[in-house]
């Protein structure tokens, strides 16, 4: 093969690679956007929906955070855990309440699963949900994500005043 048809042939496969590596690093970098597949809830751009995201740890749970582009929106693991402000505050409800340092959390039978737990604050608006998709400190990270929370005026109680 004469030396120009080398050379244009090792061109051409040099910007084939090139692009075939760009086509590669689009596809990893929007398949493992942290929050794909979100929806940011109703009210998240509420200014305490933006404190509670910008506040949220770096590690819940045992997973770190990744950062994504929604507001309210903050997403540990691989979707392990999202919280997402700004949902809807649920009414009076027959479902499971429990208090972690000192924020009344909803258990959602409705959205949980065996393996996936839902819950959302109580009395609080805007509400917070967490959706536990992993099993882990799911206990350790609520006292976590309860501080951030705190800070949302309590309107009403699911569970008497302690």
């Amino acid at each position: 093969m004469p030396p120009i048809r080398r050379t244009r042939l090792a061109v051409t496969l040099g910007v084939c690679g090139l692009a075939a590596g760009a086509a590669l690093t689009a596809h990893v970098l929007v398949a493992t956007d942290a929050d794909a597949g979100i929806t940011p809830a109703k009210a998240s751009g509420a200014p305490h929906c933006h404190r509670i995201a910008d506040s949220a740890p770096a590690s819940l749970g045992g997973f770190s955070r990744r950062d994504g582009s929604l507001p309210g929106v903050a997403v540990w693991g691989d979707q392990d855990i999202i919280l997402r402000c700004g949902v809807t505050p649920p009414g009076l409800t027959g479902n499971p309440c429990f208090a972690v340092d000192g924020v009344d959390w909803v258990y959602d039978e409705a959205q949980s699963t065996h393996g996936r737990k839902v819950v959302v604050t109580y009395g609080r608006n805007p509400a917070t949900q967490v959706v536990f998709d992993s099993p882990g400190q799911t206990d350790a990270a609520l006292i976590d994500l309860s501080r951030i929370v705190a800070p949302v005026r309590q309107t009403s109680r699911c569970l008497a005043a302690r």
